[in-house]
């Protein structure tokens, strides 16, 4: 299997592939990145790729698997990516 792209392979192969400098590629991933870390509360959309957006939870009743014990799970947000059609249609 082959290993993942890293950050800087990534840059290097875009910087390539667009014809500008890695530094400048560079520079459009952190704010690409920063943008999505700013607008998730809302749902950032990056085109082709995907979304990601805040999820809510219930509270509901657990089980502890080791004693059998009732717990309270409590409420929460979480931030989940939502793969894009297009991609997973692509990969699978």
């Amino acid at each position: 299997m082959a290993k993942a792209m890293t950050k800087s392979k990534i840059v290097a192969a875009v910087a390539e592939k667009a014809g500008i400098s890695k530094k400048q590629t560079a520079l459009v991933l952190e704010t690409l990145a920063q943008m999505a870390y700013k607008e998730a509360k809302n749902g950032f959309t990056f085109p082709g790729v995907g979304k990601l957006v805040v999820r809510s939870y219930k509270a509901r009743m657990g089980r502890n698997p080791q004693t059998g014990e009732a717990i309270k799970i409590p409420a929460r947000r979480r931030l989940k990516f939502v793969v894009a059609k297009a991609a997973k249609d692509s990969v699978l």
